[in-house]
C-alpha cells in the first residue's frame, strides 16, 4: 500500500531530515514510528500524504496505492494530492477543532468539502464515527466544554469519518495523561481491527513494547531498525 524507494529529504540549511529510506506498509497494517524529537518521523508522515516530497535530485520516490488508484511522488499534480489526502484520516497532537462548532459539527466538516453525501448519509456517518470513538453523547457539546480525552476523540472521529484506507496519527497522545492516552490507544486499534491501516508516531513505550505490531525506529533521518 506504501512504498518509499530510496527516499532522502534535505531542507533549506542543509538539514538532512530523511536520508534514503527504503520502507514498505502494507494493506491494513498497524504501524508504530518512534525516534527522538527531529528524527525524522513527521516528515516521514508528510511524505506519506504528500505535504512533503523526496529530493529532486537523487531523492528517491514514494508510491501509494489504495484499492485501484495509485499515487507517485514523481508524477502527482495538485489534484492527485487531493484526491489522496481524502483517502487519509489524520490526527495530531493538537486536536485542531473549530471552537465555533459543536461535535457533531466538527466531524461532518470532513464530509461536507469533500462527499456528495445527501444529509442522512451525512448524519448515519457521523454518528457512526462517534460511537466509534465513545462520544456520540457529546455530539452537541463545544470544543472547551470538553476534556483533552473527548477533544482527540472528536479529532479521531473526524479523521474516520469518510473510512479512510489509512489512518496517521502524529503523536496523538501527546497532551493526554496516561489513562486517556492508553483509551485513545485502544481506539487505534478498534479502527485497525475495522479493516483501516494505522501509523502511529509515538514516545509512549507502553504503546508498542509487548504489542503484535511492526514497530519502526528513526534516527537522525535514518530508518535504523524495524521490528515486530
Amino acid at each position: 500500500m506504501i512504498n518509499f524507494l530510496h527516499v532522502s529529504k534535505t531542507y533549506k540549511g542543509g538539514n538532512r531530515a530523511l536520508s534514503d529510506v527504503n520502507l514498505k506498509i502494507g494493506k491494513g497494517e498497524f504501524v508504530f514510528l518512534t525516534g527522538h524529537s527531529g528524527a525524522g518521523k513527521t516528515t516521514l508522515l508528510k511524505m506519506v500524504y504528500m505535504d512533503e516530497f523526496p529530493d529532486r535530485e537523487n531523492g528517491g520516490q514514494v508510491l501509494v496505492k489504495f484499492g485501484d488508484l495509485s499515487f507517485d511522488s514523481k508524477k502527482i499534480a495538485m489534484r492527485g494530492v487531493q484526491n489522496l489526502r481524502q483517502k487519509i484520516g489524520i490526527v495530531f497532537q493538537d486536536f485542531k477543532l473549530l471552537s465555533d462548532r459543536t461535535v457533531f459539527e466538527n466531524v461532518e466538516m470532513s464530509l461536507l468539502v469533500s462527499t456528495s453525501y445527501d444529509r442522512a448519509e451525512i448524519k448515519k456517518r457521523v454518528m457512526n464515527s462517534l460511537g466509534m470513538v465513545g462520544i456520540a453523547q457529546r455530539k452537541n457539546a463545544y470544543p472547551q466544554e470538553l476534556s483533552g480525552g473527548e477533544q482527540q476523540r472528536t479529532a479521531i472521529a473526524r479523521a474516520f469519518v469518510h473510512s479512510p484506507y489509512l489512518l496517521i496519527a502524529d503523536e496523538p497522545t501527546g497532551n493526554l495523561d496516561p489513562e486517556n492516552a492508553n483509551e485513545v490507544f485502544k481506539i487505534f486499534e478498534r479502527i485497525n481491527a475495522s479493516g483501516t491501516a494505522v501509523i502511529m508516531a509515538t514516545h509512549n513505550p507502553s504503546f508498542y513494547q509487548n504489542t503484535p505490531y511492526r514497530h519502526l525506529v528513526m534516527k537522525q533521518g535514518i530508518l535504523q531498525r524495524e521490528s515486530l
